[in-house]
């Protein structure tokens, strides 16, 4: 856990990861920035070669491109940080034969805190919560969001469950998609989560917002993982958690 003032704000960012029951390794990568207000998961497709190299290829361009462009923070900015990100887990891929592709999800904040922008491709999630109130702020990128949206199948039908697997985008689709790319305010008070599908998958939403309303960051971090593994331990499951606060003048 970490704290970075920008401005009228500081965030206090912690993360964390398990492996779960159902996997040998962890395909998951977390990036919580040292310097900069700046922190991403990333869930790779699979338990192979492909899924690692994909995770660690994704998260090594975003964060190079991120700390090459600072402190400009701006939509062209990001657009060509994901497309680089592309290129790369194409590229690291290009030899193997098997899928090699990740989600990518991230959470970059401007220099005077007065904006933040979310970056996201595939079913890996950003959460906001504000005065009580938790929204889900990304749209996950599968066959299932689609089918569920336009009334193919009913939610929690067997066909849903496969299509939850089933990515529209995801870094190192041979495509290139582009992220989504929202701009959001940031306030004293927010708590912000980024996290993979093992989270959002087993721990449901009204225990996440209890659990992100602990007073300290690296508690909800730990509460939320352990919940993970409470349900079964079905996936690798990766966590960041931002909170803002109000700087305190000197």
């Amino acid at each position: 856990m970490h704290r970075l003032p920008l401005g009228k704000i500081t965030l206090e960012f912690a993360g964390g990861s398990v492996v779960g029951n159902r996997y040998p390794a962890n395909f998951d990568v977390l990036h919580v920035d040292p310097a900069l207000p700046f922190a991403a998961v990333v869930d790779g497709m699979g338990a192979g070669e492909g899924s690692r190299r994909a995770g660690a290829t994704a998260m090594g361009t975003l964060v190079a491109q991120v700390r090459a462009a600072w402190p400009a923070v701006d939509a062209r900015q990001l657009r060509t940080a994901v497309a680089h990100v592309q290129s790369a887990v194409r590229a690291a891929g290009a030899q193997l034969a098997e899928l090699t592709g990740c989600t990518l999800t991230a959470l970059l904040v401007e220099p005077d805190g007065g904006q933040g922008w979310l970056v996201q491709l595939g079913d890996s999630r950003a959460y906001r919560l504000r005065d009580g109130l938790l929204e889900l702020l990304t749209v996950d990128h599968t066959a299932a969001w689609l089918g569920v949206l336009h009334g193919w199948y009913p939610v929690g039908s067997p066909a849903a469950d496969r299509a939850r697997y089933q990515l529209t985008r995801y870094a190192g689709h041979p495509d290139e998609p582009e992220a989504d790319l929202l701009a959001v305010s940031l306030r004293p008070g927010d708590v912000w989560l980024l996290c993979t599908d093992g989270v959002s998958d087993q721990v449901d939403y009204h225990l996440m917002r209890e659990l992100l309303a602990a007073p300290r960051p690296e508690e909800a971090v730990r509460d939320l993982l352990h919940g993970t593994l409470d349900a079964g331990g079905d996936d690798n499951a990766t966590v960041v958690i931002v909170r803002v606060h109000a700087t305190t003048p000197r």
